[in-house]
């Protein structure tokens, strides 16, 4: 986005990839549905962020922004569940990319390819290109470097070493939007890639109602994902609330009309992965008792181990911290040189709010470079 802000004003761009072609992370972000943003009020789309620096960015460069610059390269969208923005139904990710580099092409925009960084001073660039170094000149250099997430698309977080040793301040990196290793008993494992629907979840001072997945290592899904930062925080007991839209009087209830718990349970539709791990948990007395049986379906515990490996997140927090960063972007260090994305340290959940950000991030430093 930085480079598009540029192009449009008479700029000349070029842009150097290292992989073979444009945009692998871009098109990892279609994978399950495209969501590229949120419509939601913004109040809440700007709690969702963890930083005022990106809460800002995003202020500046909105999801009507978005949409507009979407519509003018011919991608239409379309607003679906939980005001999420998807192009519409026909569109591709790939489309979505090569609309997006057609109208940089048009604009005059060059593309390198295969074309790794491997050192930057105030006034050149080193790349390595098919084995040998080539060093650029250049006037402004926007670095989106990505996090640590995805390597294969080429976001391995190597670069971090590369400005440690430049003495600019960094932040190690920890996988974001992960999901929760926690040790299930066989019998809720048996469950794998199943849905534990219309929960709520607990932890720390955060809560998150949704659905989650159980997997072989734990739990994944939006709830996971958006109180991995309250892991990230020392927070390890996880309350989960299996009927959160009833009181508990109500569940009492219903369980002491059933002929038994295990009917209650089946009437109040309680997920079978949850039931397999209640009947593991309680006592025969416990799960016979219905008011002891009601309060802990309210407050199911689990421990939570760690989140899944960098690699497996979907995005990663750390990076270059904000001060480390002048207003602009740019490095204190090094003022010609901007960074944006993933390589900041910053955290949002998934829901189209990790992408809206990062082309915010692009727009703030297209906007101020002048």
């Amino acid at each position: 986005m930085a480079g598009t802000l540029l192009l449009e004003r008479g700029h000349a761009v070029t842009f150097y990839e290292q992989k073979k072609a444009a945009g692998r992370k871009f098109l990892v972000a279609g994978h399950g549905g495209f969501n590229l943003s949120n419509r939601i009020d913004q109040p809440a789309f700007l709690e969702m962020y963890d930083r005022e620096e990106i809460r800002e960015m995003v202020r500046a460069f909105d999801v009507d922004d978005l949409v507009a610059f979407l519509d003018k390269i011919g991608i239409p969208t379309y607003i679906g569940s939980s005001g999420k923005v998807f192009p519409q139904v026909h569109i591709k990710p790939i489309d979505v990319l090569n609309a997006w580099l057609a109208y940089l092409k048009r604009l005059g925009a060059t593309f390198l390819f295969g074309c790794q960084m491997v050192d930057f001073d105030a006034d050149m660039v080193t790349l390595l290109v098919e084995g040998n170094e080539e060093t650029k000149a250049y006037d402004r250099l926007v670095l989106a470097l990505g996090g640590a997430s995805w390597s294969k698309t080429g976001a391995t977080g190597k670069w971090l070493e590369l400005f440690r040793g430049k003495g600019i301040e960094v932040v190690p990196f920890e996988a974001s939007n992960a999901g929760f290793e926690i040790a299930l008993p066989e019998a809720v494992r048996a469950f794998e890639g199943q849905p534990v629907k219309h929960v709520a979840c607990y932890l720390g001072q955060k809560e998150k109602y949704g659905e989650l997945v159980v997997t072989q290592y734990g739990f994944e899904g939006a709830p996971v994902f958006y109180l991995n930062g309250a892991f990230r925080q020392g927070n390890k007991a996880l309350l989960l609330d299996a009927k959160p839209g009833f009181s508990l009087e109500k569940i009492i209830h219903i369980l002491e009309q059933a002929k038994n718990p295990t009917e209650g349970l089946k009437q109040l539709k309680i997920a079978k992965a949850l039931v397999a791990y209640i009947k593991h948990k309680l006592r025969k007395e416990e799960f016979l008792d219905r008011h002891f049986l009601g309060q802990f379906i309210k407050r199911i515990p689990f421990t939570i181990e760690a989140l899944r490996p960098v690699d497996e997140a979907i995005s990663t927090v750390g990076g270059v911290p904000f001060s480390a960063l002048n207003n602009d972007l740019s490095l204190k260090q090094f003022p010609a040189v901007y960074c944006c994305g993933e390589m900041m340290d910053w955290d949002a959940p998934t829901g189209g709010y990790l992408l809206q950000a990062c082309f915010a991030s692009g727009a703030w430093v297209g906007s101020m470079i002048k």
